[in-house]
């Protein structure tokens, strides 16, 4: 991945949100762009939406299901833990928060949401998708999957 690129997106895209909820909204932006030139990224775009509120959901129940483990197993390490957990809870609301926002836009209200039309072209969106992906649990534990 090229982390210089994907800083300069960062900058770009001014926002006080975490850096992976900042590359989505740069990314839907870019596809909000170009839906007049391809229509099929009107599917892409609520695919992306999806996927994303599933992979927070799915993160939030793995939270909630490591603090039910640890409770029942030991309480040495719980306050640290309850941070973490309550930390992760606190992101993926505002995750859902943010993607319940996007699915509530309207089609023709997408154009008053974009921040500049030439924040991200055609490479740094694909740089982004690469780089998005390789933080899904697939990506990251292709490796074990690939030597088993």
């Amino acid at each position: 991945m090229d982390q210089g690129s994907i800083a300069r997106i960062l900058k770009q895209v001014s926002g006080g949100e975490d850096e992976i909820q900042q590359l989505q909204k740069a990314l839907l932006d870019y596809l909000d762009e170009n839906t007049e030139i391809d229509a099929s990224l009107v599917f892409s775009r609520k695919f992306y939406v999806a996927q994303w509120f599933r992979d927070t959901t799915m993160e939030t129940e793995k939270a909630i299901k490591s603090q039910k483990d640890e409770d029942s197993s030991e309480g040495t390490h719980h306050a640290k833990d309850v941070e973490t957990t309550g930390q992760i809870m606190h992101r993926a609301e505002s995750r859902k928060k943010f993607l319940r926002s996007i699915i509530k836009t309207a089609p023709s209200q997408f154009s008053t949401l974009k921040m500049n039309s030439d924040t991200v072209d055609y490479e740094d969106a694909c740089l982004i998708v690469r780089y998005l992906a390789s933080m899904r649990p697939f990506a990251q534990s292709f490796d074990i999957y690939l030597t088993q």
